[in-house]
């Protein structure tokens, strides 16, 4: 039966099992929000496309199916492209769809007129338009599976509003299934001979494509084969944080773990590189021989040397290495060699120390006792949520995680992702807490989206930490532009009764006991929850080492 080439959009992301879109609604592309309106796919209409991109790399993250989103030409494809710039910078699957001009209209410098190759084709995987409206299933299909293979990423479909709702027999594509390679034999003897010839090995584990059995597979493993393992930054929850776990590589990471690094006699990367931000802006770990695995032949986004690269997804690899331990000898595989624990314990120990939280002092909301408080009383399975900036820092140091899919956070520091994609995750989970960590500069960035849980009858957690500055810009002025801190104050309202306005449960938290009753009455309430905590803007991150700190703490965190 014939059908609009926008309806036929819809099927296809139905045969995918789409579950969900995020939208802001555009003229340009009507007959797609036409074939939505009775279809399964639920259609969640967002206030800003930054935001509305940001929930669909959350549902990327968490899913493992590609986020969708869908917004309107010109001004809301500007809007979206902080989602796809994360989307390929974090290497997340994420399908755009942008209504476009009609064709008769182009290069005429018509209304909200521009050009889709010039804006996405260096930030995106592929960027297609779709003029040929018989192929509207086929270009779908082709989309979806590009973002899922090989690196993850953004793929951008151009929809003219005129190809929309042209009349077509043609039905859904086929799906493209997602090739996964699985490593040889040889290739994983190859990698258990380097490590039982290692002595201080290294596993650093990052990307997309984890789930809870191939972390508590690959951290079994380790523990048996006496290798410990850190986290790409961002990525903590790849892995629960058990034994073997030896913290994160990145912005506030421990100093203990960045030397540990330029100890290390061979590194093991799965499911990422060897980045800037992971090695301290190139300078650290980059003389042991390394081992990639990574389904990506330009091995995009790691510098330095590789040894021997493995085109896996993190799932196959561990499971190909954990099959491999099950038939040898050794409890490990072979990859113990001669090495003790002495190496494994040295660095889990450096770990524990270093996530024990301790006062901040200082004036308003303690943060060190605020998040300790958090990691006790915030379910287990959790899902939290940042934003970028200072804030995060001591989430990152002092919250766990024993899941997969209990972590977003933008890679490439962009702003404004905690509170959009704490709603997504709260739409993805509606039995999980999620969790928003934010500054106040990045809070009010996509403040706006949390109407989004409203709507939709959700109840995500956001923890403002307000400081009144743009914390990590003052702390780079601080090193190098000391006593002249420029542009970087604001002048905020009152989060809390900000939240109220919507219907949802807000306290201003001013004084350090006051926090576990909010936090407490926050989480019973059963509804979109805000907590806004003042805090010193003298105060800064935990330093990144493992010592006891002092009572007042106004250093550099290592970023």
């Amino acid at each position: 039966m014939p059908q609009s080439a926008g309806h036929l959009i819809v099927a296809q992301l139905e045969a995918h099992g789409v579950r969900r879109v995020y939208a802001v609604p555009g003229e340009s592309y009507l007959d797609v929000l036409d074939g939505l309106h009775d279809s399964p796919i639920e259609t969640v209409v967002c206030r800003h496309e930054g935001g509305a991109g940001f929930m669909a790399l959350a549902e990327g993250r968490l899913t493992g199916t590609p986020g969708v989103v869908m917004v309107t030409r010109g001004p809301g494809a500007a809007n979206a492209m902080i989602a796809v710039h994360t989307a390929w910078q974090d290497a997340t699957a994420l399908v755009l769809f942008v209504g476009l001009i009609p064709v008769a209209d182009r290069e005429r410098d018509s209304f909200q007129e521009f050009s889709l190759t010039g804006w996405f084709g260096s930030t995106a995987k592929r960027v297609i338009v779709l003029d040929d409206p018989r192929r509207a299933g086929e270009i779908v299909a082709e989309a979806m599976h590009l973002a899922a293979s090989g690196r993850p990423g953004p793929v951008v479909i151009g929809l003219p509003e005129d190809v929309l709702v042209q009349q077509v027999g043609a039905t859904t594509a086929p799906l493209r299934p997602v090739a996964s390679a699985t490593p040889s034999a040889a290739e994983i003897a190859a990698v258990t001979e380097r490590l039982a010839a290692a002595q201080h090995p290294l596993i650093i584990v990052g990307g997309d494509g984890w789930n809870d059995e191939t972390g508590r597979t690959l951290m079994d493993w380790a523990e048996n084969a006496a290798v410990p393992v850190a986290a790409d930054w961002r990525a903590y929850d790849a892995v629960p944080h058990s034994a073997a776990y030896a913290g994160w590589l990145g912005y506030g990471r421990a100093d203990t773990l960045a030397a540990r690094l330029d100890e290390a006699d061979l590194l093991l990367f799965i499911g990422c590189g060897r980045s800037d931000v992971q090695s301290d802006g190139y300078t650290r770990g980059f003389a042991a021989p390394t081992v990639l695995v990574l389904p990506d032949p330009a091995a995009t986004m790691h510098s330095g040397r590789i040894d021997q690269q493995i085109f896996s997804s993190p799932a196959a690899f561990v499971a190909a290495l954990a099959a491999s331990a099950a038939t040898s000898d050794a409890a490990s595989g072979g990859a113990r060699g001669t090495r003790t624990d002495a190496w494994m314990l040295a660095l889990q120990h450096d770990q524990q120390r270093f996530a024990i939280p301790a006062p901040d002092g200082g004036n308003g909301v303690d943060l060190g006792v605020a998040f300790a408080l958090l990691e006790r009383e915030l379910p287990r399975d959790r899902v939290v949520t940042y934003g970028a900036g200072n804030a995060t820092i001591w989430g990152h140091r002092y919250l766990s995680h024993d899941h997969a899919h209990s972590l977003v956070a933008p890679r490439n520091g962009a702003m404004g992702l905690a509170v959009p994609a704490a709603v997504a995750a709260s739409l993805i989970f509606p039995h999980r807490q999620a969790v928003a960590i934010c500054g106040d500069g990045d809070f009010f960035m996509t403040a706006q989206e949390v109407s989004v849980a409203f709507a939709e009858g959700s109840a995500p957690l956001v923890i403002v930490v307000d400081n009144g500055i743009y914390g990590t810009i003052v702390q780079h002025q601080r090193a190098h532009y000391p006593g002249r801190s420029s542009g970087t104050s604001m002048t905020n309202p009152d989060f809390a009764a900000w939240m109220r306005s919507f219907g949802g449960y807000g306290q201003l938290v001013e004084r350090t006991d006051d926090f576990e009753s909010a936090l407490t009455a926050a989480l019973a309430s059963g509804i979109p929850a805000l907590l806004h905590l003042r805090t010193d803007p003298e105060t800064m991150p935990p330093p990144a080492t493992n010592a006891t700190p002092p009572a007042h703490r106004n250093t550099e965190a290592g970023l």
